[in-house]
């Protein structure tokens, strides 16, 4: 049986996951954030939560408190604050260990982490249906959040806190580093002057590479010329690069080399062409 429910930060991740607990049916009763007015917007959503000034008067009301502010202020955050025997305390950091929370683990609590594999552009929610939740922690508490994690539609994964940054890259490179990506190749569309923008006409193809990584997986989505074999392509792009913008020669490079085993993998390329595909690139 999951307890009431507090939140400490009324940030995106904040809002999202109250906002649907609440939803499912779970009592979200307290929440506080550095920003009292944005504690306010996100209680006035919930009609069983109540505002509160400071992050102690959620953890006196809350059983069960989740830490939604930015990574850098979890630790701070727990140390300020006289957690109660018995009381349930997690972050929402896809990085940081439990040991964070090791103010509210001496006082008595049980500690924990649960974070939403999902990128929050706004505070909606909506995205979390369908996501994996990594989770840490010891039972009672990691059962009830494997329960909460299914009660918003998505899986989990339960993964250490040795892991975790690890565990982490991987979102910020399937995630994070694709808007990156996005922006060099936007980047060149606007050193050639096209008329078109960019995004908009490469977003078409982003998406059908994301709907065959659905549709098909690793490594049969990869397309494009090192899926071919096509070293005189890559050497052409190569030598553009470097006459035009040769500040994304390394990064093009790299990417290229971490490409050949997916292509190998494919089968659609041999080990005397991989050989031939790393030289060109590694050169």
């Amino acid at each position: 049986m999951v307890p009431d429910i507090g939140f400490i930060g009324a940030g995106k991740v904040g809002e999202a996951l109250a906002s649907k607990l609440s939803e499912k049916g779970y009592e979200v009763v307290a929440v506080a954030s550095r920003s009292f007015s944005s504690a306010e917007r996100l209680a006035a959503n919930i009609s069983s939560c109540r505002p509160y000034s400071t992050p102690q008067e959620v953890a006196d009301v809350a059983t069960l408190v989740f830490i939604t502010t930015p990574d850098d202020a979890v630790s701070s955050v727990q140390e300020g604050i006289d957690w109660h025997p018995g009381q349930w305390v997690v972050h929402t950091s896809g990085a940081l260990p439990v040991s964070v929370l090791e103010r509210a683990r001496s006082r008595g609590g049980l500690t924990g982490g649960f974070h939403p594999l999902q990128t929050f552009a706004d505070a909606t929610g909506e995205s979390l249906s369908g996501s994996t939740f990594a989770l840490e922690g010891e039972d009672p508490l990691l059962s009830s959040l494997k329960e909460i994690a299914l009660a918003l539609g998505g899986s989990y994964v339960v993964v250490s806190s040795e892991d975790r940054a690890l565990y982490h890259i991987s979102g910020v490179l399937a995630s994070n580093y694709v808007v990156t990506l996005m922006g060099l190749a936007d980047e060149i569309w606007r050193r050639l002057g096209l008329s078109a923008s960019g995004v908009d006409s490469l977003l078409p193809l982003m998406r059908g590479t994301v709907e065959n990584l659905a549709r098909i997986g690793l490594p049969d989505a990869l397309t494009g010329p090192i899926a071919r074999g096509d070293a005189g392509t890559i050497q052409k792009h190569l030598q553009a690069l470097k006459v035009r913008m040769p500040e994304l020669t390394s990064i093009y490079s790299e990417l290229g080399l971490n490409t050949i085993p997916i292509s190998l993998e494919k089968g659609v390329i041999d080990e005397a062409k991989a050989q031939e595909l790393e030289k060109i690139l590694g050169g």
